[in-house]
């Protein structure tokens, strides 16, 4: 695929992340790599700084198998069709294999479930993950069954017209009814597997928060994400001094109200269908552990 500069100066890598559809920096930097993108045709190089008018032309190879085995896997699936479907995810549940999570994925259980019905976006023949939740968050996340709605899913992801919205417990009472925090992240300067809120090498960062119900010592709120970074509720309510109950990464190191992983769930997804266009409203009701939080609060404060 051919595609034209359009802004002077901008890296090669940037810009085909930009425009080539679902396609993230490393991706881009790695078909650089490979040599598989040329700029006027010649050879690219990942830091090229291009101007107005470059011809840049890139080929995706052909999707490959990944080396995972479907397993056999319960899905809470609340939503289906030819393109997609949503998934309500357990707490506990790990979307991608890992160390230590070789079989128990929910992508092994995509596979499993969805056979050859997957996307092969960027080259790699994967279950169409089009964001991701934590191990320890429950909740909604979209899949895509094809590469075109990948792609189109992935664009609402990346313009901020898909909308997600969080149940989370707090530390502490917060004062105003709502607010917004506005802080970029990035990875962590010594902790490599943490984020944290930074100038240096990070992305612009948005989590919009309104009280739901406050308690002696902690507040339900729900939380809209602007932008999607990783960890980003948690690190932003921690910023502001009000981490997550259960939160043992960014907030307290002991265990509160029986709770030692975060309490926060993915509750609504709304986004536009990528093969008309309709407005696809998702819910999932507060799980069972969320719940008893709240029952607790409520005993608590009388």
């Amino acid at each position: 695929m051919t595609l034209i500069a359009d802004i002077a100066g901008e890296r090669l890598d940037a810009f085909l992340a930009r425009r080539a559809g679902n396609m993230s920096r490393s991706a881009a930097q790695k078909l650089i790599e490979d040599g598989l993108v040329t700029r006027n045709g010649k050879p690219g190089r990942k830091n090229d700084k291009l101007n107005i008018g470059d011809s840049i032309t890139y080929t995706v190879p052909e999707a490959r198998p990944v080396d995972i085995v479907p397993t056999e896997i319960p899905l809470d699936i609340v939503y289906e069709d030819d393109d997609l479907l949503v998934i309500n995810k357990p707490k506990g549940l790990v979307v991608h294999p890992a160390a230590g999570h070789a079989d128990d994925t929910l992508v092994n259980g995509l596979l499993y479930a969805l056979g050859d019905s997957l996307s092969g976006i960027n080259g790699e023949l994967r279950p169409g993950i089009v964001h991701r939740i934590d191990k320890d968050t429950s909740g909604l996340l979209a899949v895509a069954k094809n590469d075109y709605a990948h792609t189109m899913l992935a664009s609402q992801l990346k313009d901020h017209t898909m909308a997600r919205t969080y149940d989370a417990i707090v530390c502490g009472s917060l004062r105003e009814d709502s607010g917004t925090v506005d802080a970029p992240i990035g990875r962590h300067p010594t902790d490599r597997k943490r984020m944290c809120v930074t100038q240096r090498n990070s992305k612009p960062a948005v989590t919009h928060w309104e009280v739901v119900k406050r308690y002696r010592g902690y507040t339900h709120i729900r939380c809209h994400l602007e932008t999607g970074r990783t960890h980003q509720i948690r690190v932003h309510m921690a910023y502001i001094g009000h981490p997550i109950l259960g939160d043992t990464v960014y907030g307290h190191k002991k265990a509160e109200l029986g709770q030692d992983s975060q309490c926060l769930h993915a509750g609504a997804l709304c986004f536009r269908h990528p093969r008309d266009g309709r407005p696809v409203m998702v819910f999932a009701e507060l799980p069972q552990y969320f719940q008893d939080v709240l029952d607790k609060l409520e005993r608590i404060n009388g």
